[in-house]
C-alpha cells in the first residue's frame, strides 16, 4: 500500500452517524460464535493447542495480507502498543477462555464474559479520557445486568467463584484493555494492520506454546473439531479484528464497546441452531432487553467536552 493512499480522512457527517456502530455489531456477530465453536473444539483438542495454535493460523494470514498490501512497518513506540494489543487479544483471552471452557458450562462463561462491554468502557476512559455522557454509565450498567441476568438465566448461575470464573475474569480484563489500545492504535495504523501486526509480534511464543501442547497431547480431533478450530483461528482471531477495530477507531469507542451486550444473546441463538439447545420465551424476553440496553447506550453522545475534541483521522 502506498504512503499516499494509506490514509483517508473520514468526514464529521460519517463520524457523527452510527459508521462506528455498524461496524462494531459487524465484529460482534463474527465473535458470537467464539464460546460455542470453543466448547466444541475443546472436546478433542487441548485448551492450551486451541488458544495458541489459532493465533499462529491467524499470524501466517496476518503476515500474508500484510505483505500483500506492502503496509509499513510501526514506529518502536506503536510496537510496544501492539505488545500490549497481542497480550490481551491474541494470548490472554483465547488461552484463558480456552481453558475456563473445559470445566465451566457455556451459559456459566456466557455471566462473565457478559461483562467484558462495561470494563471496555472502564479501560477506554482510563486509556483516553474519553468522557461519555452519565446517562451512557446508566445503559452500560443496566445492559450489563441485564447481560448477566440472562446468563444467568440459562442455567450457569454464578454460586461461588471457582478456577474456571477467575480465568474468565482474568480473560475479560485481558480482552478490555486489548480492546482499547487495539481501537487506538485503528487510527494510526488502520484495523486489520493493527491485529495483523498485533498477531506477527506474538507468533514465536505462541508457536513454541502450541508446539509444547501438541507433544504433551496429540491432537485427535473429529472433522467437524477441525471446522470449529477453523474458525476461531481465521475469523475469531483475525477477520473479526477488521470490523471490530473498525467500528471502535470510528467510535466513540466506550458506546461501540457496549454493542458487545448482544454477544451473549448471539451465542446462545448459536448454540440453539447448531447445538440443538432449547430455546423458549424467556430467552427471547431476555435478549430484547439487552439489545435495547446496547441501543440505548449506542444513541447516548459523549458529553460536551468530548465532542468540541478533534474528529479521529483514520487510515483505510
Amino acid at each position: 500500500m502506498k504512503e499516499q493512499s494509506s490514509a483517508t480522512v473520514l468526514r464529521p457527517t460519517v463520524l457523527s452517524g452510527y459508521a462506528g456502530a455498524a461496524w462494531g455489531l459487524l465484529g460482534v456477530i463474527a465473535f458470537s460464535f467464539t464460546l460455542p465453536f470453543t466448547r466444541v473444539a475443546v472436546a478433542g483438542l487441548s485448551p492450551l493447542f486451541i488458544g495458541s495454535a489459532r493465533a499462529v493460523v491467524a499470524a501466517v494470514l496476518a503476515a500474508g495480507v500484510l505483505t500483500l498490501a506492502r503496509s509499513r512497518t510501526p514506529t518502536a513506540r506503536q510496537w510496544a502498543r501492539l505488545a500490549v494489543v497481542a497480550g490481551g487479544v491474541v494470548v490472554g483471552f483465547p488461552i484463558l477462555t480456552s481453558f475456563a471452557l473445559t470445566t465451566t458450562p457455556g451459559s456459566h462463561a456466557a455471566v462473565v464474559i457478559g461483562l467484558l462491554p462495561a470494563a471496555t468502557a472502564v479501560a477506554v476512559v482510563v486509556r483516553t479520557g474519553e468522557r461519555p455522557a452519565r446517562s451512557f454509565w446508566v445503559f452500560a450498567a443496566a445492559g450489563a445486568a441485564c447481560a448477566v441476568v440472562f446468563a444467568v438465566a440459562q442455567g450457569g448461575g454464578l454460586g461461588t467463584l471457582h478456577v474456571a470464573d477467575l480465568l474468565l475474569f482474568g480473560a475479560v480484563l485481558a480482552a478490555a484493555v486489548g480492546y482499547a489500545e487495539g481501537g487506538l492504535l485503528a487510527r494510526e495504523l488502520g484495523s486489520w494492520q493493527t491485529i495483523s501486526w498485533a498477531l506477527v509480534l506474538a507468533a514465536p511464543p505462541m508457536a513454541a506454546l502450541a508446539v509444547v501442547a501438541a507433544v504433551a497431547q496429540p491432537p485427535a480431533a473429529t472433522p467437524v473439531q477441525w471446522l470449529a478450530f477453523a474458525y476461531l483461528a481465521a475469523v475469531s482471531m483475525f477477520l473479526g479484528f477488521f470490523a471490530w477495530y473498525r467500528g471502535l477507531a470510528i467510535g466513540p469507542m466506550a458506546q461501540v464497546s457496549q454493542i458487545q451486550l448482544v454477544q451473549p444473546v448471539m451465542g446462545i441463538a448459536w448454540a440453539g441452531l447448531l447445538l440443538h439447545e432449547q430455546i423458549g420465551w424467556p430467552t427471547v424476553a431476555g435478549g430484547l432487553a439487552v439489545i435495547a440496553c446496547a441501543a440505548l447506550a449506542v444513541r447516548t453522545r459523549q458529553s460536551g467536552v468530548a465532542r468540541r475534541g478533534a474528529r479521529p483521522r483514520l487510515r483505510a
